[in-house]
């Protein structure tokens, strides 16, 4: 049985965290923008590591478990 939950995880946090989508943290015009689907270099970087942190909350610290037969 394999484990689907750190890729169920990790696809669901890309596409929320994804720039300019959702939300822009910090966005062009003002600090947080949402549904722009505009982004920056810093806004990227921040989007990095809150998925970064989230990932890891989610699959190490919880640890999330999807089996599917």
């Amino acid at each position: 049985m394999a484990d689907w939950g750190p890729v169920a995880v990790a696809v669901l946090l890309f596409v929320l965290l994804t720039p300019g989508v959702l939300f822009q943290l910090p966005g062009n015009e003002r600090a947080v923008e949402f549904g722009s689907f505009k982004t920056n270099g810093v806004a990227i970087v921040v989007h990095a590591v809150l998925y970064f942190a989230l990932i890891t909350i989610f699959v190490v610290a919880v640890g999330v478990h999807i089996h599917i037969r």
